[in-house]
């Protein structure tokens, strides 16, 4: 199972980090691949797709499932 969304304001290390760091928490086992060139982030290990969003958006940005 895996999720995926479209972060479009995610443009560096630091969003990738905090992000990163923000699913973890809220999803702790959650496994966080992220593609910056394409802004995509990939979840895997969960199938809370509302509280992974929730993380993101809490995080600051704005994700866009896809």
């Amino acid at each position: 199972m895996s999720i995926a969304f479209q972060v479009p304001d995610m443009t560096c290390g630091h969003c990738v980090k905090t992000i990163t760091g923000a699913v973890n928490e809220a999803v702790p086992g959650a496994v966080v691949a992220v593609d910056l060139p394409t802004h995509r982030v990939t979840i895997s290990g969960t199938d809370q797709a509302d509280k992974v969003e929730a993380a993101i958006r809490d995080a600051g940005y704005e994700p866009a499932r896809v």
